[in-house]
């Protein structure tokens, strides 16, 4: 097998998009509008999402009421004049309301554009118009937050104009938000400027628009951000959200009528992926708390404490590397840590639709046991990014270069793949490249270490100063002269941090999707650096 060979799970049952048959249940929907249709017929009055708060339901939703509640909405998004196409933006906490939004843009044939609950004033302009959005419906309230009013700060100009009809330099293609309840900003309207224009489009001219959606129509734009990129918009059509909606509900084992825990935010891929859409293809009750892991304490994408970890530990496999380009994960294992690789379970099984190869710089396969970066094409790979060159992140074939360092292990037993860094995380010392994970994971395991994290800093002599960030156990005192001396006994030289910073919890700098910030971060000890000479 090459390494540009995709590795597949023995006995898979899990069909190709070439043997994707398509038809009128919900496992064979092919557009979003014929997975609602078919969930409603098939499952009825049946919970589809609920919203609890310690085990109290505050909403809930039904399969028959999701269809006709986003009808409700979906004709009145047409009645306002937003049709195939058009670009309509969301910002809903996990919940049923977040279920109907999805539902009325996606199954007009417009492009839904989910936006983070949590995301700051700045970022929201920027998104906001890179996403080209022509409305936003906005919850009003979140974990005690107005969310209205954070739009509202966002774009101070919205206030004072007609709520229907903005004009706005900064987002130039903008013309309503609505949100609901009392209150609202003159400029922000009220949601029944939709609802009340839906009696002017009748369900008979909905069926006839639902059934000009086609596989290849874009169905929604989900905004990423990484630990040193901006954010961008990731386009996916119908087709492929729907064949990775099938092929996730087979691998996680979504069913009928069972409870199915919703612990990450719908607005990203893996809320969205991992279980909305099976979720509602398997007929199961969606189950969503205001709260979600971007609130916890912790920082994804790093080498987590083992306390940390068992909150979000589920059952074997184990997932490896997933992204919003790639709906969600495409890769896992049978193991979760494997000596010298922290952050991800080696990888010895790839999902359906997925082709994968570890390439050098000129996008050519490398040998096993030489790190590359991984590439994956295939159909539920994204068809691009918005306003983005296709060329500056796909290869002349096809593939999407991830930024993510790999390498191809030769065992007894078989092949895997091991995550080695993000490429843009790799630190430069001294002409040598050390990995920040490697580094974390084996002071993480010292006596009054429960996190770190490591950064360089620019260095005339060195090109990078290694430091580190270092999160001291409830109660414990970090003796940093010890610490150095442990790792120079266990790293090579170039590896161990010349200096160390001790930080809280809540100082590490992260994204709003809870990543490490590390630009902020190496920003931050240097200047902590700074004050102590």
């Amino acid at each position: 097998m090459s390494s540009e060979t995709p590795l597949a799970a023995s006995g898979s049952a899990l069909r190709e998009p070439s043997d994707w048959v398509h038809g009128e249940t919900p496992g064979e929907a092919a557009t979003f509008p014929q997975l609602l249709r078919a969930a409603a017929a098939a499952y009825g009055d049946a919970v589809a999402v609920v919203l609890e708060d310690e085990g109290q339901v505050r909403s809930s939703i039904t399969y028959h009421e999701l269809d006709a509640r986003s009808s409700l909405l979906a004709r009145g998004l047409l009645a306002r004049g937003i049709g195939k196409g058009a670009r309509v933006g969301f910002i809903q906490g996990n919940g049923p309301d977040f279920a109907v939004c999805l539902a009325a843009i996606s199954r007009i044939g417009a492009v839904a554009v989910p936006i983070s609950t949590l995301i700051r004033s700045n970022e929201l302009v920027r998104v906001l118009r890179q996403s080209d959005v022509q409305g936003v419906i906005v919850q009003r309230t979140l974990l005690g937050k107005d969310l209205a009013q954070r739009t509202l700060e966002a774009l101070p100009e919205i206030e004072g104009q007609d709520s229907t009809a903005l004009r706005l330099a900064r987002v130039p293609y903008l013309r309503w938000v609505v949100s609901e309840g009392e209150g609202l900003a003159e400029g922000i309207a009220n949601r029944t400027f939709l609802n009340d224009a839906a009696v002017t489009v009748g369900e008979d001219l909905l069926l006839e628009i639902e059934a000009e959606v086609h596989t290849s129509d874009q169905m929604v734009e989900i905004y990423t951000s990484g630990s040193m990129a901006l954010p961008k918009g990731v386009r996916h059509a119908h087709g492929p959200v729907l064949f990775r909606s099938h092929t996730m509900r087979q691998m996680i084992g979504h069913q009928q009528g069972a409870r199915v825990p919703c612990m990450l935010p719908m607005f990203w891929v893996g809320g969205l992926m991992m279980y909305l859409l099976p979720g509602l293809e398997a007929g199961s009750v969606v189950v969503c708390t205001e709260r979600t892991l971007t609130n916890s304490r912790f920082a994804m994408g790093s080498v987590l404490a083992e306390e940390d970890l068992a909150l979000i530990r589920g059952p074997k496999p184990w997932w490896g590397l997933g992204m919003s380009e790639t709906l969600g994960p495409y890769s896992w294992g049978i193991d979760f840590r494997a000596p010298g690789y922290p952050v991800c379970a080696p990888m010895d099984h790839f999902a359906p639709g997925y082709e994968i190869r570890i390439a050098d710089a000129q996008d050519r396969a490398v040998q096993p046991d030489v790190v590359g970066e991984m590439q994956v094409r295939g159909y539920p790979v994204a068809s691009g990014l918005h306003k983005i060159e296709r060329s500056e992140h796909y290869t002349s074939d096809g593939y999407y270069r991830t930024g993510d360092m790999c390498m191809i292990e030769k065992r007894a037993e078989g092949r895997r793949v091991h995550f080695v860094g993000r490429a843009g995380d790799m630190i430069k010392v001294a002409s040598s490249n050390v990995s920040p994970a490697e580094v974390e994971m084996e002071m993480q395991s010292l006596d009054g270490v429960h996190s770190a994290y490591v950064v360089g800093i620019p260095d005339k002599e060195r090109g990078a100063l290694l430091v580190a960030a270092v999160v001291a156990r409830d109660g414990a005192r970090l003796d940093f002269t010890r610490i150095k001396a442990e790792l120079r006994r266990r790293l090579s030289a170039y590896k161990v941090p010349r200096a160390y910073v001790e930080l809280t919890r809540e100082e590490v700098p992260l994204l709003h999707s809870n990543k490490v910030a590390r630009r902020d971060l190496a920003m931050l000890l240097a200047e902590r650096l700074a004050d102590r000479q």
